[in-house]
């Protein structure tokens, strides 16, 4: 993953806050998840073509 989309001491922090420890591959692996939900969500208001503006409906 190039580029980490979550703010890692946020998840880490609820992560220990539950009693659990991150692994090294956690953030990548998250990240790269955010990273196709948002490209799925731009495709959905792509092909709809009526809006430019993602909303929670387009998760």
């Amino acid at each position: 993953m190039a580029e980490t989309l979550v703010v890692v001491s946020k998840v880490k922090k609820m992560v220990k806050e539950a009693g659990y420890r991150t692994g090294g591959d956690y953030i990548d692996s998250l990240s790269g998840k955010i990273d196709a939900m948002v490209k799925a969500s731009i495709e959905k208001v792509k092909l709809d073509g009526k809006k430019k503006t993602l909303g929670a409906e387009d998760i």
